[in-house]
């Protein structure tokens, strides 16, 4: 039997997707809010701008191969939404003219924890230090 070269490809690639250590996001915020509230966990809410070279940088630099991910994954439920988007969520909670604008949220009274991070204050210390104080 003869195995296609790229499905060979994709046989080497599962396993790094499986390994990767990246934020398991969520696109629709009722469906992350409705999780949350389940599983009793905080929302991590990402609001971005389409097309930002920003937002794109703090998702590859902030949010993937860091030892907080795992935390993020198992801890709460992470969901992205776009400020343009055509998904609704309630953006008068979530109100903001920087982006991106990272929320913690407290998924049951749907209360912000701390103040947002906003642009270029979304690095890994300090959302490693929110993490700490939030989940603790």
């Amino acid at each position: 039997m003869h195995i296609q070269p790229l499905k060979l490809l994709w046989l080497w690639l599962i396993p790094l997707f499986l390994s990767a250590n990246f934020v398991h996001w969520l696109g629709d915020y009722d469906t992350a809010h409705a999780r949350a509230l389940k599983a009793h966990k905080p929302l991590l809410v990402l609001v971005l701008k389409q097309n930002s070279p920003d937002s794109n940088h703090i998702i590859k630099t902030v949010f993937m191969n860091r030892k907080y991910v795992k935390t993020i994954n198992k801890k709460t439920v992470a969901v992205i939404v776009t400020y343009e988007g055509e998904a609704s969520y309630p953006a008068e909670m979530y109100y903001t003219t920087v982006f991106p604008t990272l929320f913690f949220v407290d998924s049951r009274k749907e209360i912000i924890f701390k103040q947002p991070l906003y642009g270029q204050e979304i690095n890994g210390e300090a959302v490693e230090k929110y993490l700490n104080e939030i989940l603790d």
